[in-house]
């Protein structure tokens, strides 16, 4: 019942292909032992240390910020319930930021991006008085710079 499985098996189990399952393991999120002929065979826990790179990569953290998270667990132990709960809560700050930035996005998508690529009248590289660039670049609306902010350093 404990026997370890194969990458073709953990790749079926867990519903990732099996070059994503070495990809994860050469980022150090999963570990395999090697066979006498070098074949990977994994611990049954892995499928679950799997599903949470999955739940973590679903919720929009990137392969650096979950190796961070399973760095805190001991010996790449499989994360428990407690440990999901302490992880998720330290990343509702990040996550927040993440929804406050794509809800920000939303709202200005029917103006500009800030950076005038959807106006050729408003555009800097066509209009170089264009006020928004005045603080800086990129993409200023969505750095959180307001039309108003905008508008009241043009007064100045």
């Amino acid at each position: 019942m404990n026997e370890p499985m194969t990458i073709g098996e953990l790749a079926k189990r867990s519903g990732v292909a099996a070059s994503a399952i070495r990809f994860y393991e050469a980022q150090g999120l999963i570990g395999s032992t090697r066979t006498e002929g070098g074949q990977r065979r994994y611990r049954r826990d892995t499928l679950r240390r799997v599903g949470f790179i999955r739940a973590a990569q679903a919720v929009g953290l990137n392969l650096l910020e979950i190796r961070s998270a399973l760095d805190t667990l001991p010996d790449q132990r499989t994360p428990t319930k407690r440990d999901w709960e302490r992880l998720s809560r330290a990343w509702q700050p990040l996550l927040q930021e993440r929804i406050d930035r794509l809800i920000a996005l939303r709202d200005q998508l029917a103006f500009c991006v800030g950076c005038g690529c959807l106006s050729l009248k408003s555009c800097s590289l066509y209009n170089p008085e264009d006020i928004a660039q005045r603080r800086g670049s990129g993409a200023r609306y969505l750095l959180g710079d307001t039309w108003q902010a905008v508008l009241a350093d043009d007064l100045d």
